[in-house]
């Protein structure tokens, strides 16, 4: 590999400053697809076409002397430091923030490891206060995130476990609740809508529907506990009669009710 190619794969990552926008690290990978120079792997698949394998890293080269050598924490040549926090199996060099390496995720997770757990169904590390509280889906990290469709798993993006149990990374929760509430897989609420629940009743009350609909009823599939009820008809939402959650969908039309004509 000439030295010019190396110097593209790593320009922009040796003006004097420690790591990139993604890791702190005091190392360049080399990658083992193209034998470039880049700072982490994100950076790499920023600006090539095809991803680098992060298991398949062999060497490194430090940023001060700049000797190529194979991939370990400290420098051979120069004693530098690639990283506070250093894994041999996903070659991830980075400050300590308490990362621990999970067998059964196969790549690293920030931690500390005592706070968390992994889910062998869910197939993915909880926050311990999730042990038992969780409703599990089957390998439901492998699967994108539905408001980005972008990867959950391997993400550098803390995911959210919703109540029915479906992911989403942290950033897209907190933009998807400024749209709405409800999961976009399976509608069912995404938060604890109880006081908003009870501030609609206030609202129904207070807003009595013209003669004409007031003996209408409806056929109704709750989203959040999948119930089915007959309830009035009202514009303002129709609540379950299971749940008492207004996060109902209609499933007929509406139709008099025989028992208040």
């Amino acid at each position: 590999m000439a030295a010019s190619a190396w110097e593209d794969g790593a320009r922009g990552q040796k003006q004097g400053r420690r790591g990139c926008e993604h890791y702190d690290r005091g190392c360049l990978l080399k990658a083992p697809c193209c034998d470039k120079l880049y700072t982490c792997r994100l950076c790499h698949d920023n600006n090539e076409d095809h991803q680098l394998d992060r298991f398949k890293v062999k060497e490194v080269q430090c940023i001060n002397c700049e000797k190529i050598q194979h991939a370990q924490q400290t420098c051979e040549g120069c004693s530098t430091l690639f990283g506070e926090y250093y894994c041999s199996i996903c070659h991830l060099f980075d400050k300590d923030k308490k990362q621990y390496h999970c067998e059964n995720c196969g790549i690293c997770r920030i931690g500390p490891k005592e706070d968390f757990f992994h889910c062998l169904k869910c197939n993915l590390c909880l926050a311990m206060n999730l042990q038992g509280k969780h409703k599990c889906i089957e390998n439901v990290s492998r699967q994108n995130c539905p408001i980005c469709l972008e990867d959950i798993h391997t993400s550098r993006v803390v995911a959210h476990v919703l109540p029915c149990g479906h992911l989403l990374h942290r950033t897209c929760y907190e933009e998807m609740l400024k749209e709405g509430y409800r999961c976009p897989l399976c509608m069912h609420s995404a938060l604890d809508m109880t006081r908003y629940w009870r501030q609609l009743d206030d609202e129904v009350a207070q807003t009595p529907m013209p003669s004409e609909y007031q003996n209408m009823t409806v056929d109704i599939l709750c989203n959040d506990c999948n119930g089915r009820s007959t309830v009035q008809f009202h514009i303002l939402g129709m609540k379950c009669n299971i749940c008492e959650s207004y996060n109902t969908a209609q499933a007929g039309g509406c139709r008099i009710s025989l028992d208040q004509q």
